[in-house]
């Protein structure tokens, strides 16, 4: 079953530039998984410290799998230091 995940970060704005570079660089990298069909970075315009990602997985498996890749623990370290809050996942299927 294809998991469609939605993601909302929000940035401390004096780590704006920081977050961004990390957010950028896994979608440079998660592109490239064989079970990823769409990751796509979002910025909000009202908001330009808050981003969205969008997302297709193939499976469950295939996101737990991503989810284990040093470029998304190297986010994860960001987290409780450069962000307002922890990001808010959404994880649904197509009904």
């Amino acid at each position: 079953m294809k998991i469609y995940l939605t993601a909302i970060i929000k940035a401390k704005e004096e780590y704006r530039a920081e977050v961004l570079e990390v957010l950028q660089n896994m979608v440079k990298e998660t592109v490239k998984e064989e079970s990823n069909e769409l990751y796509t970075l979002h910025q909000s315009i009202e908001d330009k410290n808050h981003f969205i990602f969008y997302e297709i997985w193939k499976s469950e498996e295939g996101l737990e799998k991503h989810n284990e890749q040093p470029y998304i623990k190297a986010f994860g370290n960001l987290v409780d230091e450069k962000l307002l809050e922890k990001p808010q996942i959404y994880k649904s299927q197509i009904i």
